[in-house]
């Protein structure tokens, strides 16, 4: 009996030598090959740019939830049990946003997030690629925010290899594009396995001599840390009121995963049943002449901690737009598509630039 018990004393303390080895080397590893992009960095400047005459322009805003958030889904980070679709679901959700995108060209500008292009919770589909194939004569261009080898959460059904990111496309071909990066918001080693989040900088000559210039943003999630909330914003503002400053027109359109400064539904909010974001935009954060461009008669995003149920799961609004007060607002509204095939509504915005 204690030759019995030694022994297994001995196998457990090996057992314990040995993953502390392996999840150590596991760790090294990720923090050797971790992603890590530049506070800025140029993804693209071209020579042959358009100039733009028109004054009046269209944008579609839409996070298309990698096309693993359908209506029939829960996911764990939400309280729910789900960490991706079936291969055949994915499937739909991808064939349904391809062909909402595809049968809406007359958008001039494309703000999506969360597009994956080689990740195990699409089924390492290229999403970027797929929807660049519609618009094959626009101009787009993708920007990485989710690139790790190996997410090992859940422990019992790991997201795996993930990388995705912002995608942009538009009718005319800009001047340049930056990837302006946020700061982080987890300490290593938890940083390892997030999002290195980031909005884009497009510069787009106008025929009177000023840059239209449109970002496309994707702020964090699940974090509610003033101090770090505000140092992620305080990026954005700098860069948006240097760019108004210098006589640009801005719009700044994304996923901003928190509520717009006095957002509240009107009506019946289209019968769904809304809570407001736990975090919520600072009013203050841009001077008073800039526009918060948002539409408050149906939501644009549902809590995922069961799949989609009209009128029973929570909802609210996190995507939406900021317009310089060089820029006149004609319409926004939230295309409500029921959550259908993502876990957000894609939002139109109609503009004027005042010349």
């Amino acid at each position: 009996m204690k030759f019995f018990i030694k022994n297994l004393i001995k196998i457990i303390v090996w057992a314990l030598i040995i993953s502390t080895i392996v999840f150590a080397g596991f760790i090294a590893y990720i923090s050797i090959i971790d992603y890590k992009p530049k506070p800025i960095e140029i993804l693209t400047e071209n020579d042959e740019y358009s100039i733009i005459e028109a004054d009046t322009f269209s944008l579609l805003n839409w996070n298309i939830g990698y096309a693993g958030l359908g209506k029939e889904m829960d996911f764990f980070y939400d309280g729910g049990k789900g960490v991706r679709p079936t291969k055949e679901l994915h499937k739909k959700y991808l064939n349904d946003i391809v062909n909402f995108i595809g049968n809406t060209d007359s958008v001039d500008f494309w703000l999506l997030q969360e597009v994956d292009k080689a990740s195990k919770r699409s089924y390492y589909s290229d999403e970027e690629e797929i929807i660049n194939e519609l618009h094959s004569k626009n101009f787009s261009i993708f920007s990485t925010n989710y690139k790790v080898p190996f997410v090992p959460i859940p422990v019992n059904k790991p997201l795996g290899y993930v990388d995705g990111g912002l995608m942009m496309m538009s009718h005319y071909i800009p001047k340049t594009v930056t990837r302006n990066a946020y700061p982080l918001i987890a300490n290593w080693p938890q940083k390892l396995f997030l999002l290195d989040r980031c909005f884009t900088v497009s510069k787009y000559p106008t025929s009177g001599g000023n840059d239209l210039v449109i970002i496309n943003t994707h702020n964090s999630a699940y974090v509610y840390d003033s101090v770090k909330r505000v140092q992620e914003l305080s990026i954005l503002r700098e860069t948006v009121l240097t760019e108004y400053i210098a006589g640009n027109y801005v719009i700044v359109g994304g996923d901003w995963n928190q509520n717009p400064p006095g957002y509240e539904p009107e009506g019946n909010y289209n019968g769904h049943k809304f809570i407001p974001s736990k975090v919520k935009m600072n009013p203050d954060f841009v001077p008073h002449d800039w526009k918060w461009a948002y539409d408050n008669t149906a939501p644009t995003n549902r809590k995922n901690y069961a799949p989609f149920k009209h009128g029973v799961n929570k909802t609210t609004c996190l995507d939406y737009y900021l317009i310089s007060p060089n820029v006149e607002l004609l319409n926004v509204s939230v295309i409500d598509l029921l959550f259908e095939s993502s876990d957000h509504n894609p939002v139109y915005l109609k503009v004027r630039l005042k010349r």
